[in-house]
């Protein structure tokens, strides 16, 4: 039924950024958009449930990818969970709202040719998006479609966090996105009326009425259709049937940092060294695609405590279950209104370096992550840490001409000696801020999955290497600038092309010091305004 339909422009992808560009793109009337998602709608009562975080990182609201053997890392193959579904990750992450600091974007400028992506030049599109409901200017937007908020009722083990950190000596920090990131404090969540708002909710639901607006969920891309060297449309597999959709004006690919790069390749635009040994035929040879990929390397610590107070009670079929469901319907409060990551904070490795290179985040629950170890179910907090400024460097290449076979992705989690020396650092604060006195006394034991004790560098080596897993940020597969490994420009088009532009994560040069969601939303945001050739008053 939609073959050969034509539409001003194909969005491919429903993630973070594909919601905020068919959303925006769709208020002037006049133009019509095909946004194609490979996933589900986001109708799941567990995705606006803000504690519904706890059960989408494995099943069918993720792609399933894992990691090629990581040789950093003793060739562990790591799960590596992103959202396959309306909303994209967004729908599914833990709505975590940071945005990295000022030199993160002055560095995009600066260091690789990203011009008009400094701090200065962008921090409209950050007010623009967000619809803060207790922060203002200068560093907060007011009236944006992305509800941002506070967490409401604190868990008291997450208050007891932030003293600890404070008894550690860094400062309470009311505002991660404010002067200064440094400090403990609580984390702003993309929450609204106590319910998720991903990109799906904020931008794509109030555009459903529009009729310049079609949506296609479960529906792969296998290609991007080429005529020269111009974009002129996309091809998608569903339910077995491939069909073809034409874009007037240009396809805006937002697969993300795993499968852009994917459908660039399955599409001939590459490095010939990963296309042709596949026999998929180069229409476009542009080496930098697939390379640069990075993440921030997780490394969890459990802890268990000496009375039944945490959150993952609630994995439990027992009536503290029903009890929270019924006042979180009854009155949108309670534990399942909270996002389990509530408090966490940023430090720095050294007290020479000026900005903090360490985030953490403080989950008042055990095992609420795929992949991540339990303890009794009641008796169990997390504290995570991670380097914010990772110099190790992977790639994504296409394995096989088979558009449903997942990419190779290889991270190369902690290849670089410097990485796994900050991250050794994050590992030992993450227990000398849980040892101070507001934690402690909750504490009766110390879980290091398997490790009996760390003692010596080099035990805190082995732990990092043994365990270290993705933070759900990769970036940078598709980079933007003007060195030998950039696929787009500074307006976000793919060199050497036409009518085709990357907006997503995957073109940030290097990683955002923080959670990558809002810079993500920045991105398309900014978007917006490239394709549309004029620039919005913040």
């Amino acid at each position: 039924m939609h073959n050969n339909t034509s539409y001003d422009y194909v969005v491919i992808g429903g993630g973070t950024a594909g919601c905020v560009l068919a959303g925006r793109l769709t208020e002037d009337p006049a133009i019509r958009v095909l946004l194609i998602e490979a996933g589900r709608s986001d109708r799941h009562p567990f995705i606006h449930v803000p504690a519904g975080f706890a059960k989408l990182t494995a099943g069918p609201y993720q792609w399933g990818f894992t990691s090629a053997p990581q040789k950093a890392c003793g060739d562990r193959v790591i799960l590596l969970p992103q959202g396959k579904v309306l909303g994209g990750g967004g729908s599914i992450n833990a709505q975590v709202f940071t945005r990295g600091i000022a030199a993160d974007y002055d560095t995009w400028d600066r260091d690789y040719g990203a011009k008009g992506w400094s701090f200065d030049d962008i921090q409209k599109y950050f007010l623009l998006s967000e619809n803060n409901n207790r922060l203002s200017a200068p560093y907060h937007g007011t009236t944006g479609p992305m509800g941002v908020s506070d967490i409401a009722e604190p868990h008291p083990l997450s208050e007891a966090f932030v003293k600890a950190g404070q008894e550690y000596g860094l400062p309470y920090n009311a505002d991660f996105n404010g002067e200064t990131q440094y400090g403990s404090g609580f984390y702003q969540t993309t929450t609204q009326h106590h319910r998720r708002c991903s990109t799906a909710t904020g931008y794509i639901r109030p555009a459903r009425k529009r009729p310049n607006l079609t949506v296609l969920t479960q529906h792969l891309v296998t290609r991007i259709l080429l005529e020269g060297k111009r974009a002129v449309g996309v091809e998608t597999l569903h339910d077995g049937t491939t069909a073809q959709f034409r874009a007037t004006r240009e396809v805006l690919l937002s697969g993300g940092a795993f499968s852009s790069p994917k459908i660039l390749q399955l599409s001939g635009i590459g490095d010939p060294a990963d296309l042709t040994p596949l026999g998929i035929e180069v229409r476009h040879p542009l080496v930098g695609v697939g390379k640069n990929l990075h993440d921030h390397c997780d490394l969890d610590i459990i802890y268990e405590l000496r009375q039944y107070q945490s959150m993952d009670r609630l994995n439990l079929v027992r009536p503290a279950t029903a009890v929270a469901g019924l006042e979180y319907l009854a009155f949108r409060s309670g534990p399942l209104a909270s996002t389990v990551v509530e408090a966490g904070a940023f430090t720095r490795s050294t007290p020479e370096i000026d900005d903090p290179d360490l985030q953490f985040h403080f989950l008042p629950a055990a095992g609420v992550e795929a992949g991540i170890a339990a303890v009794r179910p009641g008796y169990g907090v997390t504290l995570n840490s991670y380097f914010l400024r990772p110099l190790s460097r992977g790639t994504v290449r296409v394995g096989s001409t088979d558009p449903t076979v997942q990419p190779i992705i290889d991270p190369n989690f902690l290849d670089d000696d410097y990485d796994v020396e900050i991250s050794a650092a994050g590992v030992r604060q993450s227990r000398e801020i849980m040892a101070q006195p507001s934690m402690s006394k909750h504490i009766k034991k110390e879980h290091l999955a398997g490790q009996s004790d760390l003692r010596t560098t080099d035990d805190y080596i082995r732990f990092v290497k043994a365990y270290g897993r993705t933070s759900y940020h990769p970036v940078g597969s598709c980079a933007m600038g003007d060195t030998d490994q950039s696929v787009v420009d500074s307006d976000l088009r793919v060199h050497g092309m036409e009518g085709l532009r990357v907006i997503d994560s995957s073109i940030m040069p290097a990683i955002v010091s923080s959670n990558t969601q809002a810079p993500t939303v920045m991105i398309a945001e900014k978007a917006v305004d490239l394709i549309r050739g004029r620039e919005r008053i913040a």
